[in-house]
């Protein structure tokens, strides 16, 4: 139960839902929590006090928690959430990257503001957090960094080519990161949940029932000094697992290779069946 006591955890978009879950997790394990959450609606407009309603529930149990109710996708906000965690308890050991926005369309549909909106809370959210708490990781040669996919991201799903992007794009940098990350004692690993929230109730599978709290614990682990390094974690209704990259095994068509060959070879590499 100490394995995070006084350990400054920031969480963004920690006002309701998965985030929620993970701040209430940290702080009865002794962390001291930075609740992040502007209080908006899903697809990202409007604020409201749910940072603070977090906070409030913590502090009444005991534990310790500061709210901040900046957008992670603008790069000063972003910023003054690892500033408040400094102000409040003097530096950053873990950071959760979980904030993100729904604004479904289909490809054909959807305007490139809202494209871009959703990249820029996803992907540019977390960068900018990560960024400005990175620094004081590597000083302390400790840290840990979380990133939040999706099953959206890594298999894709209609009508969410933009959250997609940006879930894969989670990947693609927690690849280089945790590479980077590695001789400075930071270890970065990515988290794909699934549970019914306010965000997600719309599209889940009526029969399942997974929550935010069956979800936790994977987060935690991910931020313990157990945390495994460059890591994609599937987490739903109490059910773990684990997605990586596979490569084929190549076929070799030579140097003078033609287009011909190619036609000829795409069932052995798997491509289409015979």
């Amino acid at each position: 139960m100490d394995q995070f006591t006084d350990k400054v955890v920031i969480v963004t978009g920690a006002g309701r839902g998965l985030g929620r879950c993970h701040a209430l997790e940290f702080a009865k394990r002794g962390a001291r929590v930075v609740v992040n959450d502007i209080g908006g609606a899903v697809d990202g407009t409007g604020t409201g006090p749910t940072a603070q309603s977090v906070v409030d529930e913590i502090t009444g149990f005991g534990g310790q928690a500061i709210a901040n109710t900046a957008s992670v996708a603008n790069e000063d906000a972003a910023k003054s959430i690892v500033d408040d965690a400094i102000e409040a308890y003097g530096s950053v050991d873990i950071v959760v990257n979980n904030a993100g926005i729904l604004r479904d369309k289909t490809f054909a549909n959807v305007t490139l503001e809202n494209f871009r909106a959703v990249i820029d809370v996803h992907l540019m959210g977390a960068v900018f957090v990560t960024k400005a708490a990175w620094p004081l990781m590597a000083k302390k040669q400790w840290g840990r960094v979380v990133f939040t996919s999706s099953g959206a991201g890594i298999f894709g799903h209609f009508g969410q080519s933009n959250y997609a992007s940006s879930k894969m794009a989670l990947i693609g940098l927690m690849n280089v990161l945790s590479l980077e990350g590695e001789p400075k004692g930071i270890r970065v690993n990515t988290l794909a949940p699934g549970a019914i929230t306010r965000m997600t109730a719309h599209l889940q599978d009526p029969n399942r029932k997974g929550t935010p709290e069956q979800v936790s614990p994977a987060v935690l682990y991910l931020c313990s000094e157990y945390a495994p390094q460059g890591v994609i974690l599937q987490a739903a209704d109490g059910r773990f697992s684990t997605v990586s990259v596979q490569v084929s095994e190549a076929i070799d068509l030579g140097t003078d290779v033609q287009f011909e060959d190619f036609i000829e070879a795409r069932f052995q590499l798997g491509i289409e069946s015979p």
